[in-house]
């Protein structure tokens, strides 16, 4: 399994960005098809308690990176993908990991 990681950097307007992501994002990336699974999440802070450089985390995940490459390549992929910066003020970051599953 692959997992695409996206990290939100701290946006300009942390409210605006919420808006944005929840009234528009999650329903235009929901369209997508052949995720086999998908997480969101406010990032909480720090173990040390500093501030994080991030401030939202989404976990898409497909069966390999071929698959999710092809899940971002249809139309409903591409208008997410086109979508971001709509609301990404303090940047993004794309990583793709390997998953192996431990418990």
């Amino acid at each position: 399994m692959v997992r695409l990681l996206v990290l939100y950097g701290q946006p300009k307007n942390p409210a605006a960005f919420d808006d944005y992501y929840n009234r528009v994002h999650i329903p235009l990336a929901k369209k997508m098809r052949g995720l086999k699974k998908w997480t969101v999440g406010k990032v909480m802070g720090m173990p040390d308690g500093k501030p994080s450089p991030y401030y939202y985390v989404a976990d898409l995940y497909a069966e390999s990176r071929q698959a999710m490459e092809a899940i971002l390549a249809t139309p409903e992929g591409q208008a997410a993908v086109v979508d971001v910066p709509n609301y990404a003020s303090g940047g993004v970051t794309f990583i793709y990991t390997e998953v192996q599953e431990i418990i």
